[in-house]
């Protein structure tokens, strides 16, 4: 699992340019993946959303975009640097009722069933004990219509998984190191990708913490998975 202080300690370095990055990196295709999660959030009319490991924010303000401005959005990062570009963000677009504050997934500031609809992108992979993070998942979703979306990188298909690892180990982390100067973080996220479970791993988890209705939705040739449960 990922030491929790250099996953912090890596992001840090890197907030101020982050959407640069993943923007470059993923073609923008990562818009797409995020547009998908939204979509599937939005079928099941939540009251409320907390979206953690939120970054700098983009699924968090994709959601203030589609939901009503009644809805609460409030988005949780253990990572101060990458909140303060959110909450940039936040100031210059003039979203309200929606928060960026410090929460670590290990150990939410919460109140338990304290929310409709939990969100994490990106970061399920890099929590230091994922079956701890889950567990305060389930906790703070409200037991009646409370789910959970995992948005991760996932195992592509064959046809295509030479070329992806090519990319992912050779030509990521230094198209990202020029970018970002930082080539070291971006070889943790190749490394980290390769060594996370394929789609069935990762709904045995959910099942093992107790979630229920689960389904894995694999896109872009199964580079990345948005999996839904319920409480």
């Amino acid at each position: 699992m990922p030491d929790p202080d250099k996953v912090n300690s890596m992001f840090s370095r890197i907030a101020a340019k982050y959407d640069l990055a993943n923007r470059a990196l993923s073609l923008g295709i990562d818009t797409i993946w995020r547009d998908r999660l939204v979509d599937e959030v939005w079928l099941r009319n939540p009251a409320n959303i907390t979206d953690l490991a939120t970054g700098s924010g983009d699924v968090a303000f994709e959601l203030r975009k589609e939901f009503d401005p009644d809805i609460r959005i409030d988005g949780l990062d253990f990572c101060e640097p990458m909140l303060v570009e959110a909450r940039k963000k936040q100031n210059k677009a003039g979203f309200t009722n929606m928060s960026f504050e410090v929460g670590d997934c290990l150990d939410l500031p919460l109140e338990d069933a304290s929310t409709d609809a939990v969100t994490i992108s990106f970061g399920y992979r890099n929590l230091g004990d994922r079956h701890k993070g889950l567990l305060e998942m389930k906790r703070i979703l409200r037991p009646e219509n409370g789910y959970l979306y995992i948005l991760e990188f996932s195992q592509p298909t064959k046809a295509i998984r030479p070329l992806y690892y090519f990319y992912l180990k050779t030509l990521l982390p230094n198209i990202a190191g020029a970018l970002t100067g930082d080539v070291s973080a971006y070889q943790y996220l190749s490394d980290s990708i390769e060594a996370f479970p394929p789609r069935e791993g990762i709904t045995a988890e959910l099942e093992r913490a107790g979630f229920t209705d689960i389904q894995a939705i694999p896109m872009t040739c199964g580079m990345v998975a948005l999996h839904i449960a319920k409480r």
